[in-house]
């Protein structure tokens, strides 16, 4: 006689209507709420003694979430979130986000979830093609910016090491700018390659900069690869991709960008033309979770030629065997550091198939505008200096007169008055605000009820 399923897996009906009737009013916030950072002492008074031997009511449980946890959690959705990059999924990429869930998909194999794996690429196929990348190009759907950067880089030293018949014990070397993003600089410790640093002119690495730098390196067969960046995070400044990519093609080298935000600009036709170059990279990485509305943690790593990159990642395991047995087999496992994965772009396949390609456009243009008209406004106003005219939907501005503590002090009032949450940030040693226009519900007025606090 079989034994009985442990309650933990029978089905609940009086549950599912509970956590279904809560998220159907999560998803009809409009806008959603900020919320404010949460206090240690509170929180942890608040989950005392609910993980226990025998369990809890699932409706005291769902309410401890929604009256204490949840309002600890500032919301990345909120129009008034405009700090770091903001998130704006889509209402049909959170609810698909959940059939997910619920669908516990494996996602590392074409045997386990072909069909899954079919709708993440075409995807995939989508993004290579606005970035000019061939029919060739593919990859798969990682965490974020971090491991699509790690996983790209990884192939481009490995590829480098097999072509210049080197090992672990030879230091190579990969070019980025100084204003390279935080998680390239830790891939580079991670993977035991250095970075070898070009500075820039006005924070845009150009292909003249990098040309003189390695004209005048002694060693410039030991640099690799070069990474540009397709939107930096704090200003937003595309790189001269276009010249990046002349330079990598004379010598031979790796052409990885990084465009985790500013990457779906290439959805957006008033700025698609500073991406030009990017249909030479070898590899390339947009996050879906920040520009293209899709839940958190979703990024899309492509290459221009996969096959280096399963050579690279493929795992070998006796278990693993039967992954690989088909000739057309596409397992997303083999083209980044992971295994284990859930199929995180189908939210975005789900959103974008219901809403169509050109509500992205517009979704992202409205941000570009956002920044161009709140860079007027700054400009205009007496007391507020522009720092940079913007490129994509980043917006760095000085108040005149105002230190760090003013700042500091300005950023955590208008949280606790629920105006806005705005960081500041930094600029050649001095603190500054910023702006990051990502959801298209953010209007002028919320801006200028910010600015007005700076007065």
């Amino acid at each position: 006689m079989s034994a009985a399923p442990n309650r933990m897996h029978r089905p609940d009906s009086e549950l599912v209507d509970l956590v279904f009737d809560y998220m159907r009013e999560r998803l009809q916030y409009d806008p959603v709420p900020l919320d404010h950072p949460g206090d240690g002492d509170h929180l942890c008074a608040s989950l005392a003694g609910i993980l226990n031997a025998t369990g809890n009511d699932p409706a005291d449980v769902l309410k401890l979430y929604d009256h204490e946890l949840s309002r600890a959690v500032i919301s990345a959705d909120s129009p008034r979130y405009l700090s770091f990059i903001p998130c704006a999924p889509t209402k049909a990429a959170l609810l698909f986000d959940m059939v997910v869930s619920c669908a516990s998909l494996q996602g590392i194999s074409w045997l386990e979830a072909a069909g899954a794996i079919a709708a993440e690429n075409q995807v995939l196929r989508l993004i290579a093609d606005r970035a000019g990348l061939p029919q060739s190009a593919g990859g798969t759907f990682v965490s974020g910016g971090s491991a699509g950067n790690l996983s790209a880089l990884v192939v481009a030293r490995d590829t480098a090491r097999r072509t210049l018949g080197v090992g672990r014990e030879t230091t190579l070397r990969i070019a980025v700018a100084d204003q390279v993003h935080s998680s390239v600089k830790n891939t580079f410790n991670i993977i035991g390659v250095e970075a070898f640093v070009v500075p820039t002119v006005d924070r845009r690495f150009t292909g003249e900069a990098l040309r003189a730098a390695l004209a005048a390196d002694p060693h410039p067969e030991t640099v690799i690869a070069v990474v540009g960046t397709a939107g930096t995070t704090n200003e937003g400044i595309v790189d001269d991709l276009q010249g990046l990519s002349e330079v990598t093609r004379e010598r031979g080298l790796w052409f990885h960008v990084d465009g985790a935000y500013g990457g779906a600009g290439l959805f957006a036709p008033s700025v698609r033309e500073r991406y030009n170059g990017i249909e030479h990279a070898d590899s390339f990485v947009v996050d879906p979770h920040k520009w293209l509305f899709a839940p958190f943690d979703c990024a899309a790593l492509v290459y221009r030629n996969p096959q280096l990159a399963r050579a690279v990642h493929t795992q070998d395991a006796s278990y693993l065997d039967v992954l690989h047995t088909e000739g057309d087999e596409w397992n997303p496992t083999d083209y980044a550091y992971h295994l284990t994965r859930r199929a995180r772009g189908l939210p975005l396949w789900f959103s974008l198939a219901v809403h169509g390609t050109q509500a992205y456009t517009d979704a992202i243009e409205e941000g570009l505008r956002l920044a161009r008209e709140s860079a007027e406004l700054i400009r205009g106003t007496e007391h507020l200096e522009l720092l940079h005219d913007p490129q994509l939907s980043a917006v760095c501005f000085r108040r005149k007169g105002w230190t760090n503590d003013d700042y500091y002090r300005w950023s955590r009032q208008l949280l606790e008055d629920q105006i806005g949450f705005v960081t500041p940030t930094g600029w050649d040693g001095e603190t500054v605000a910023r702006f990051a226009f990502l959801h298209p519900g953010t209007t002028m007025e919320m801006v200028r009820e910010i600015l007005d606090t700076m007065a």
